[in-house]
């Protein structure tokens, strides 16, 4: 057999200035020698709120937009600039300012452009006329 090793040597203390962290429970006992893994946080984060204002900015803006049209050619090039002014309006809210509202702005506008362009292909699908021109 083979000879008697004795005892694990006790672990060592932790260095000077080291303070566990208090928001984490405490480790298995087999995973209590690794180190903690790090914890990444979004600098900016999300919320609903902003995203909520958003849609609810822009669903206003391409309601007024949309009500100058007078046919669906029109409404459909009324909803196509709203459109494009709101993707620039989303740019520079996520560039510069509250990316929650950018996202809101884009969601909304990505919409509001997919509906347009919707009764669009239907009329041009059901009449074989282009109502763009």
């Amino acid at each position: 057999m083979a000879d008697h090793q004795g005892s694990w040597p006790a672990a060592a203390p932790p260095p000077p200035g080291y303070v566990p962290p208090r928001d984490l429970p405490p480790p298995a006992p087999l995973m209590s020698a690794l180190p903690h893994r790090p914890i990444y946080r979004e600098p900016h984060p999300v919320s609903a709120g902003p995203v909520l204002s958003g849609l609810a900015a822009t669903t206003v803006w391409f309601v007024l937009f949309g009500s100058l049209g007078s046919d669906l050619g029109s409404y459909a090039w009324w909803t196509i600039g709203a459109a494009l002014a709101a993707w620039a309006v989303a740019v520079v809210l996520a560039v510069l300012g509250d990316r929650g509202v950018a996202v809101g702005v884009a969601i909304a506008s990505g919409v509001a452009l997919s509906i347009a362009l919707l009764f669009v292909a239907l009329r041009w699908t059901f009449t074989q006329d282009w109502p763009l021109w």
